[in-house]
């Protein structure tokens, strides 16, 4: 079992940046895939990035360039730095954990067993 908690979302202006962490329990963190999730009211869930357990990064289109995912096994924490940000990034983010090795599959929320709660993000313009 793992639990995951988000943190780090707010209110911020078009143009900002901002870190979301995502620590999780246990002991095995190391063990999993991390993604990074969101959905928009009305939305369904969108992938936003992942980083697998040896440290390969995959980003959707949208974020690319302009976001950073990062782990710290040490902290079993997983960061999405992301700046530059645009209205069109409001939504909640969710970080997720995943014991798929294909990379391929990274993108699809289906393949994630373990969810946090979300922390919200707005961006105004």
């Amino acid at each position: 079992q793992v639990q995951l908690v988000e943190s780090g979302g707010g209110l911020v202006q078009a143009g900002d940046s901002l870190r979301l962490s995502c620590a999780a329990s246990g002991r095995t963190f190391s063990r999993y895939t991390m993604g990074w999730f969101r959905q928009a009211p009305g939305k369904e869930r969108e992938f936003v990035a992942a980083i697998s357990t040896g440290g390969r990064t995959y980003y959707a289109d949208s974020v690319k360039g302009r976001s950073t995912i990062s782990r710290n096994n040490a902290k079993n924490t997983v960061y999405l730095q992301m700046n530059s940000l645009k209205p069109e990034d409001t939504a909640s983010y969710y970080c997720a954990a995943t014991t798929v090795v294909d990379g391929t599959a990274f993108r699809f929320d289906y393949n994630y067993v373990y969810w946090g709660q979300g922390t919200q993000v707005t961006v105004s313009s």
